[in-house]
């Protein structure tokens, strides 16, 4: 599925490389090489803001992790993270602030490109309506509805804005609510079967849906924990007894 990348890299050479591989892909892409200039590109207003930013941790004047959080304040496109093998704890920090996906360096263009094909193949996917969904498509259950076409969420008649994945996610489980998901069919369901990562990233996204949610992890209404297997959607469709 192709679509509009941002690649934010001080390193010419970098975004150079990722540009020509990517737009063998099919994909729209535009570069930025300091954060200040990868948050006005993606953040603008005029149609031209990206589906995805593969963002660089190390940039000259921002802070990559501080242009993750303002993006996460203002907007809901996908973000995926460079970064080196050294900074696990940066990586985690990133994850648990809203970022998709990571990748390490140094990478394999091929590996990213696949890593991008995933992510934008969830918006498609999660629009599609599935097996047990209404005709609208939209998941309804006590107190919350989820429109995966709109990419809306509301709690008790309020709009909960998640991130694009944390969206995914959620959707996920709610589609076969009471079905237990382990880590790894959460990764292979959300984050597509070339996910290169550990089964963590899961559960630091639940966390953090969670937290969006109002959903106590002790008293949950919403996302239950199987302990040591995984989790699963805890309400039932609108509908059923």
């Amino acid at each position: 599925m192709a679509g509009r990348v941002l690649v934010v890299d001080d390193e010419q050479e970098i975004r150079t490389v990722l540009r020509a591989y990517l737009e063998a892909e099919g994909h729209l892409v535009t570069e930025a090489a300091t954060g200040a200039e990868a948050l006005r590109r993606a953040l603008a207003t005029d149609g031209s803001a990206p589906d995805l930013v593969l963002l660089d941790i190390g940039l000259p004047d921002l802070d990559g992790l501080d242009v993750l959080r303002t993006l996460r304040r203002d907007s809901d496109v996908y973000v995926i993270l460079v970064t080196a093998r050294a900074e696990e704890a940066d990586t985690l920090v990133g994850l648990a602030t809203g970022a998709d996906d990571y990748v390490t360096k140094p990478f394999s263009p091929r590996e990213v490109v696949a890593r991008v094909r995933t992510v934008l193949r969830r918006t498609r996917d999660a629009a599609a309506p599935g097996a047990g969904q209404p005709d609208d498509g939209v998941l309804r259950f006590d107190g919350l509805e989820i429109d995966p076409a709109r990419r809306e969420l509301r709690v008790g008649g309020r709009e909960v804005r998640l991130s694009a994945l944390e969206f995914d996610l959620l959707h996920a489980l709610a589609a076969s609510p009471g079905r237990v998901f382990s880590r790894a069919q959460l990764l292979e369901e959300v984050w597509g079967y070339d996910f290169y990562g550990d089964a963590r990233v899961v559960d630091v996204h639940v966390r953090s849906m969670r937290r969006a949610l109002g959903d106590d992890a002790t008293d949950p209404r919403l996302i239950g924990t199987v302990r040591g297997v995984g989790y699963k959607f805890l309400p039932r469709p609108q509908g059923e007894p």
